[in-house]
């Protein structure tokens, strides 16, 4: 026996931040369970300054967050995006993604959900559709704080990790 200690992985959460309403939510979580944070813009925020939360801008060329993203995240990281083209570009890669608002993005969903954003896209572009999704609320935010412990309680369970 070497005597050393094995340490368990540290799950990791990365946040498409620009426009992400539950920063505050994801750091309370963080602090809880033991993660990494990754909070990805295009231009400079205020963080907390904590040991495993950072932030990464990475300017203002078209997709550059989504592109960083894509290529940092691993296997069993957790996005949370509302960008569900992003949501499909981290799926493919092995990870696991909730939206804002407590909805998560499955292989068994993403693909109604790009559906459904493109038909959206062209109806705003023709006029028929105006305006964006509705403010977050309390239920909003009580489901994903939900959502993200059920998904981190999953990684760890199937890993484990608990």
């Amino acid at each position: 026996m070497s005597g050393r200690i094995e340490r368990l992985p540290v799950l990791h959460i990365f946040v498409d931040a620009d426009a992400c309403p539950v920063k505050q939510e994801v750091y309370r979580v963080a602090r809880r369970c033991d993660l990494y944070v990754t909070l990805v813009a295009n231009a400079f925020m205020r963080v907390p300054a904590e040991a495993g939360i950072t932030l990464k801008v990475v300017g203002n060329a078209f997709d550059a967050a989504d592109n960083w993203i894509v290529e940092n995240v691993e296997p069993f990281d957790i996005v949370v995006t509302a960008d569900i083209l992003l949501a499909s570009r981290c799926i493919k890669k092995g990870a696991r993604v909730i939206g804002p608002t407590g909805k998560p993005f499955t292989e068994s969903n993403i693909g109604q959900a790009v559906a459904t954003r493109d038909l959206l896209s062209e109806l705003r572009g023709a006029g028929e559709v105006t305006g964006g999704p509705p403010p977050l609320n309390k239920r909003d935010r009580s489901r994903f704080l939900q959502k993200l412990d059920d998904v981190i309680q999953s990684i760890r369970r199937d890993n484990g990790l608990s």
